[in-house]
Formats: structure tokens, sequence, C-alpha cells
């Protein structure tokens, strides 16, 4: 892997422990309204957009908003979080400041939408490390298609054979892999049902990110 010349790093589940966020934010989101989620809420909510999930809370439990105001409220939510809760996972940084060293050139492809990301970075102080970022909106397309990847890759200005796309998930993982890009993984507990995929799919596999030296 001396070749590498530039990198492409996932956010949420890759370089932020995130992931529970999401799983349980329709619980935050009642707790704050002083509302008591019911046990089946994350099922429930799993599989619905925005828009059905605000319908839900009207609904399900009496919230008297209309679904644009209950959606503005849950994405305020979100952002504060990501702006002061959200934090790298362990041993990231010296990931960053070896890559760095090594003056090769980073930046992040993410489903997450632009603002929760830069409020994340800046919190964390590490958004220095990267030439930028690029999300799924954007692009106009999800990590199915390999087209974030190939995108950020323009940013960084570097060759896809020369391109190291690190990621936590598994789908996401395969896309990158199937288009011909170099592919770590970081091991995250909501992968944890694809890890054997994971395992065989990876050029390099990381259980955690203080592997990163061993196996670098």
């Amino acid at each position: 892997m001396r070749g590498i010349k530039g990198a492409i790093f996932d956010a949420d589940g890759t370089l932020f422990d995130s992931m529970g966020l999401w799983d349980q934010a329709g619980e935050r989101y009642l707790k704050r309204k002083g509302i008591r989620p019911r046990k089946d809420i994350r099922q429930k909510l799993e599989t619905m957009t925005m828009g059905e999930s605000a319908e839900y809370f009207r609904t399900s439990y009496g919230i008297l908003l209309r679904n644009d105001q209950i959606i503005d409220e849950f994405n305020t939510m979100i952002y504060d979080c990501y702006k002061e809760e959200i934090r790298i996972k362990p041993g990231l940084l010296s990931v960053l400041e070896d890559l760095k060293s090594r003056s090769i050139r980073m930046c992040i492809a993410t489903s997450t939408d632009r603002p929760l990301i830069e409020a994340a970075l800046k919190n964390n102080g590490i958004d220095s490390y990267f030439t930028g970022i690029l999300t799924c909106t954007e692009t106009g397309a999800g990590k199915r298609n390999p087209r974030i990847y190939e995108q950020a890759m323009g940013i960084i200005g570097t060759k896809k054979e020369e391109t190291l796309v690190l990621e936590d998930a598994y789908f996401a993982a395969e896309t990158a892999k199937n288009a011909g890009f170099l592919l770590a993984v970081i091991r995250d507990p909501y992968s944890e049902k694809d890890r054997e995929k994971l395992l065989r799919l990876a050029d390099i596999y990381l259980e955690k990110w203080e592997d990163w030296g061993r196996k670098m």
C-alpha cells in the first residue's frame, strides 16, 4: 500500500462514531418533547422517509405540528448533535497525521448532508486534513453507484489505482472495490452483520484505527 497518493474517507461509522445517533434519533426527538417512546420505535422508523416519520410522530404520538415543522425540528436536533456531541473514532487522529506526513491527499465522500459533516469536522478539529467534501446529494447518486468515489478522486487529483477508499458499510465498500479502488474497511458495530463479507472484500481490514501502523 506504499503507492497510495490519495485517500477517500466515508464519514459516519468511519471517521465518526455516529451510527448510534441515527439509530436512536427518533427516541431522542420524542424525549426532547417529554414523550416516552414505545419499544418498537426503531423498527417503525427504520424504513420510513423523513416525511413518513413526521406523519408517524403526528398520528401516533400526538405532536401538534405540521410535518414540515417536525422535520425542521428533527434536522435541527441532528445538526446540534453533529456540532456538539459526535466524536471521531479512537485512534483516527494518528492515521490522519500519518497520511499527512506522507503527503497523501484526503477528502470525504459521504451520504450525510454537508452542513452536518462540516460541523463535526470543525468540532473535532480535523477539518484542515481534508481537501474537500463530496456528498451523495451533490453527486446525484447514492453509494451503490461509484460516482461519488470517482468525483472525489478528481478533487484530490489521483488515479484509481493509487487511491484508497476507507469505508465501514458493506454495500458502499463493495461499490468502491468493484469500481477498481483499493479498499480499507474499519470495523463498526453497526456493520457487524456483514463482517465476514467485509473481511473477504477488503484489501485491508482494521478492527480499530490503532491497527493502522501494523497493517500499513
